[in-house]
């Protein structure tokens, strides 16, 4: 994969790609890419109108583009299963979980959950199984990419403690919520191999890019000083959205692609530059976290893999 970039992206003529949180930063990019290469992509996104300027912008940059845009929030789980339920009848190739919140002021979710492991895991846990059946119908080269962060190395899952009720800390929890992401990667690849079937499940990270994630944070809180320190990373460390996207485009739609492989940029790069196998913390890689953490997020979601149980 040594110097992989878009261009690199093969053929995606007749495929149909899911990507949450696709109105900016890299869920923008990713879909504008997988569209440009022949994708027909459904824009997940929480404010409609968002979405709507993001498709308008898509087909602007990339003539032609089939997109489209459906209310997607994952904070709500009644949202998760009317954005499911819309698309059980369409075909789905790629599922891409991309969207996230990051150091929030401690918020909830519509079911109470604490708002990052609510959005960046439970979220999309339950998008995943409830769109599982489509995946699992459109045979080889199907994926699920959930999108983490290096940054998982800075906490593990805490099974006690999922919603952090002994005690909030914005950037534990935003940690605990991207483990949590590696975990569920590793604990759905091992069941897709189980049960045989060729849907892959990877993950990748986009080291330091310039998004708006940074500074949504601050904005909420209306701490100027801050959104502008935000900024000033964004402008002169991070690299572009379009090379941070690089990793979950390769996750999307590499030829090596393996079950559980994690995607990012090289730490010899700063969490800069063209997508390798990336390092992750060893408490991702756990069979027993894996299954609790599974467990724990069947029974507050309420969404079971079935489809993939019956096969098994």
């Amino acid at each position: 994969m040594k110097g992989w970039t878009a261009s690199d992206i093969p053929d995606q003529t007749g495929r149909t790609a899911v990507v949450t949180g696709a109105n900016s930063g890299l869920g923008f990019v990713t879909a504008r890419e997988l569209a440009r290469r022949g994708a027909r992509v459904v824009l997940g996104c929480r404010s409609e109108r968002r979405g709507a300027e993001a498709a308008e912008r898509i087909r602007a940059q990339a003539p032609g583009a089939r997109v489209e845009v459906e209310p997607l929030d994952l904070a709500d789980l009644a949202s998760v299963r009317a954005f499911a339920a819309e698309h059980k009848g369409d075909r789905l190739d790629l599922l891409i979980n991309n969207a996230g919140v990051m150091a929030l002021p401690h918020r909830r979710t519509a079911e109470g959950f604490e708002m990052q492991f609510g959005v960046n895991h439970l979220g999309h846990f339950a998008l995943t199984g409830l769109l599982l059946p489509k995946l699992l119908e459109a045979g080889p080269g199907a994926r699920v990419v959930t999108v983490s962060s290096f940054m998982h190395m800075l906490g593990t899952v805490d099974p006690r403690d999922l919603n952090m009720e002994r005690g909030y800390r914005r950037w534990v929890a935003y940690a605990r919520s991207k483990s949590a992401n590696l975990l569920f990667t590793h604990e759905l690849a091992h069941r897709l191999r189980t049960a045989g079937v060729r849907l892959v499940a990877a993950a990748a990270h986009p080291g330091y890019a310039a998004t708006n994630l940074m500074s949504a944070a601050p904005k909420m809180e209306g701490h100027r000083a801050k959104e502008r320190f935000m900024a000033i990373g964004n402008r002169y460390f991070a690299q572009s959205p379009e090379q941070g996207t690089l990793p979950v485009l390769y996750a999307a739609t590499g030829p090596d692609v393996r079950q559980d492989d994690f995607f990012g940029p090289p730490l010899q790069g700063l969490w800069r530059g063209s997508p390798v196998r990336s390092a992750r913390a060893k408490w991702t890689l756990s069979d027993t976290a894996g299954r609790g953490l599974w467990a724990a997020s069947e029974r507050l979601t309420g969404v079971r893999y079935e489809a993939l149980a019956s096969r098994g």
